[in-house]
């Protein structure tokens, strides 16, 4: 039985391993992609800035139906406060939202057992997405790998620039997480010189809690134990519509191998554009101008097609 299991375990290995290296070997030749973002809070698709201040933006399962006719190229649900209210994400809501949703949808929110991302691809979901649970434990990432395959696997980053100067409790949080050496967070040059060096400190449980964690070194470990996919979502940019960052996401994106995912401040199209090219990254995540209908998805993607990415358009 045990060498059933190992074959079989294997298998699975194998499958991810060809699976990134046909995809990931091509990915500059893909279309990038142009993907919206329903934050659910209590049933409810919801919109904030710097991941506070939310606003209701209506119906998950209606949101979700409009963005297919539109031409969306996948969509990601986010539960965002199951894994600070330790409860199970909301599976009726993912049932019902992939019976309209023909796209790739990749869902998140409190997913801590393989038996949660068992339960939630039975439901309909394609990837799901995890963010606290890799950090508290990174092994987890490695064993939903290779049960389910790294295709199936995205892991959520959410970094914040925060002082270097400001080391109080710094100590205590590498401690708490475990967090090693080469994973800790290094000073970097801020973007202005009374902003002075700053620490890209990843943050878990919707971004209440910071983990000491450098955000570039912890997408190179995801990517090592098994991640298929990298959503980055500045808190910084988060809702603010200034832009991505650009900074954190160019610079994750030149050191994996795998899809980045540029998330939070998209206010135009000229942004998502500037994300897939100056940032580098696969695809561009936004909310607000969608849900709120200050841009359709085609004209965000004719934008970014007359400047050059190569986009999926309808037909």
């Amino acid at each position: 039985m045990l060498e059933l299991r190992r074959l079989r375990e294997e298998e699975s290995v194998l499958r991810s391993l060809v699976y990134v290296e046909f995809n990931w070997r091509s990915i500059v030749s893909l279309a990038k992609r142009v993907i919206p973002c329903l934050d659910v809070h209590s049933g409810r698709v919801v919109k904030g800035v710097n991941f506070l201040q939310l606003r209701d933006a209506g119906d998950p399962v209606d949101i979700a139906a409009r963005y297919e006719q539109e031409g969306a190229d996948e969509l990601v649900f986010l539960d965002i406060t199951a894994s600070h209210e330790q409860r199970d994400i909301i599976q009726d809501v993912v049932e019902r939202t992939s019976e309209v949703c023909f796209m790739p949808l990749t869902v998140g929110g409190g997913i801590r057992t393989l038996e949660d991302i068992r339960v939630l691809l039975k439901a309909g979901c394609d990837k799901v997405s995890i963010n606290s649970s890799a950090v508290r434990d990174p092994e987890f990432i490695r064993q939903a790998a290779l049960r389910f395959g790294s295709q199936c696997i995205v892991v959520n980053i959410d970094p914040k620039r925060v002082s270097a100067r400001d080391t109080e409790g710094l100590e205590e949080r590498v401690a708490k997480f475990g967090v090693r050496d080469d994973l800790r967070v290094v000073p970097r040059a801020g973007r202005t010189p009374e902003e002075g060096e700053v620490y890209w400190d990843v943050h878990i449980n919707g971004g209440r809690i910071p983990t000491g964690l450098d955000a570039v070194a912890w997408a190179l470990e995801m990517e090592r134990l098994g991640a298929g996919e990298i959503v980055l979502t500045s808190m910084d940019a988060d809702g603010t519509k200034d832009g991505y960052d650009l900074e954190i996401t160019a610079a994750v994106s030149n050191v994996v191998n795998i899809p980045v995912v540029a998330s939070g401040g998209a206010g135009s199209p000229q942004h998502l554009l500037e994300a897939v090219t100056t940032g580098g990254a696969s695809a561009a995540l936004a909310a607000s101008i969608f849900h709120y209908g200050e841009y359709s998805i085609a004209e965000t993607k004719a934008h970014m097609a007359a400047g050059g990415a190569v986009v999926r358009q309808l037909t």
